[in-house]
C-alpha cells in the first residue's frame, strides 16, 4: 500500500475546476491542504520556488482567460516586462494565477487534467 501524497493546492473554492481536483486528488487517497489563492496569495518567492518546480515557463502561471488578465490588457504588455515584473504582478493579485497549482514541495502541476494527475500524484492508480 502506497503512502498518501500529502499535497497543498493552491486554489479559487468557487473554481469548478478546482473543486474537480481537490475531489480527484481526495478520492485516490492524497492528503490534501488547501490554500485560497486570492485570501493566501503566493509571493513573489514562493512564485519563484514554484515555477522553477514545476519545469514550466513562467507564462504558464498566467490564468489568461481570466478577467483581470483581459482588463489590464497583459496579452500585449507581458511580452515586455522583465521576470521580475511578472512575478510581482501574479503576487499581487491571485485571480492573476492559473489555478489550481498542487504541489508536495518537489513536484508541481499547474491547471487540472485528470490524466495528469494519475500520472503524477496519484501514481497511475486510475
Amino acid at each position: 500500500m502506497t503512502k498518501p501524497n500529502s499535497l497543498t493546492i493552491i486554489q479559487y473554492p468557487k473554481c469548478s475546476t478546482c473543486r474537480s481536483a481537490v475531489k480527484s486528488l481526495e478520492s485516490k487517497g492524497n492528503e490534501v491542504h488547501s490554500r485560497h489563492i486570492v485570501e493566501q496569495t503566493p509571493t513573489a518567492a514562493e512564485l519563484k520556488e514554484i515555477v522553477a518546480n514545476s519545469g514550466l515557463e513562467l507564462k504558464k502561471f498566467f490564468n489568461t482567460s481570466g478577467d483581470v488578465y483581459r482588463e489590464l490588457g497583459l496579452k500585449d504588455k507581458l511580452a515586455s516586462m522583465s521576470e521580475d515584473e511578472k512575478y510581482a504582478l501574479l503576487a499581487s493579485n491571485g485571480m492573476l494565477i492559473k489555478r489550481p497549482i498542487v504541489t508536495d514541495g518537489q513536484k508541481v502541476t499547474v491547471g487540472y487534467k485528470e490524466e495528469q494527475y494519475e500520472q503524477v500524484w496519484n501514481n497511475g492508480k486510475g
